[in-house]
């Protein structure tokens, strides 16, 4: 079954729903500047008590930083959505983080090029939307079908999540075209920049949970 991520998070009820509605994943921007922005004791704050993997999302960190805003925060995955080097990500990997690095594809080369780059370094490679102005956020959608053709390129030990432009009425065919390990969510269910939607967010869940592939 393909999981689901509800990033963006910014109160605490919030991250309740999307724990309740099933996402395995929750995430928090701990990059500064963004409207998503939140602190690292914020961070801890917002996402504590529930049974989930954590995600801080962070953009060109150094590794001091990226260690020290991790910690404070409590979190279990690292998402890097700058240019980070292959090395750093294996560096925080060994520390003892889940790595997950963000790539803003324009096309299939675009994507062939980071699996090529960050294969043994990372625990996922995470595809977005490319926007020249911004690192992520934006609500843009990758070109799906050129990257299912080269879902093959990916080793069996990097999993695919899929990001960008999702939301409840458009993330099952995502799932169906691409076979994503995972997908993640943040303004495809918000009624304001940093409020989810409670109703979307159980509709995204149940959207993406219901999709189902034939065995083989």
């Amino acid at each position: 079954m393909t999981e689901v991520k509800v990033c963006g998070l910014m109160r605490h009820e919030d991250a309740a729903v999307a724990a309740e509605a099933g996402a395995g994943y929750l995430g928090v921007i701990l990059a500064p500047g963004f409207r998503r922005s939140v602190t690292p004791d914020a961070a801890r704050i917002i996402l504590h008590g529930f049974p989930v993997r954590r995600v801080g999302v962070f953009v060109d960190a150094d590794e001091d930083a990226l260690r020290s805003a991790a910690e404070a925060a409590g979190v279990d995955v690292l998402q890097l959505h700058g240019d980070e080097s292959p090395e750093l990500a294996a560096r925080m990997r060994a520390a003892g983080w889940e790595v997950w690095k963000a790539v803003r594809a324009r096309d299939a080369d675009d994507f062939s090029a980071a699996v090529r780059r960050y294969a043994g370094s990372v625990d996922a490679l995470l595809v977005d939307g490319y926007d020249p102005a911004s690192h992520g956020g934006t609500g843009a959608r990758f070109p799906w079908e050129q990257v299912a053709a080269r879902r093959g390129e990916v080793p069996a030990e990097m999993r695919l999540i899929a990001a960008g432009g999702l939301r409840p009425e458009n993330v099952a065919g995502a799932v169906r075209i691409l076979r994503p390990d995972a997908v993640d969510v943040s303004s495809g269910v918000e009624s304001a920049p940093g409020r989810k939607d409670p109703r979307a967010v159980r509709d995204f869940v149940q959207a993406v949970h219901a999709v189902s592939f034939p065995t083989e």
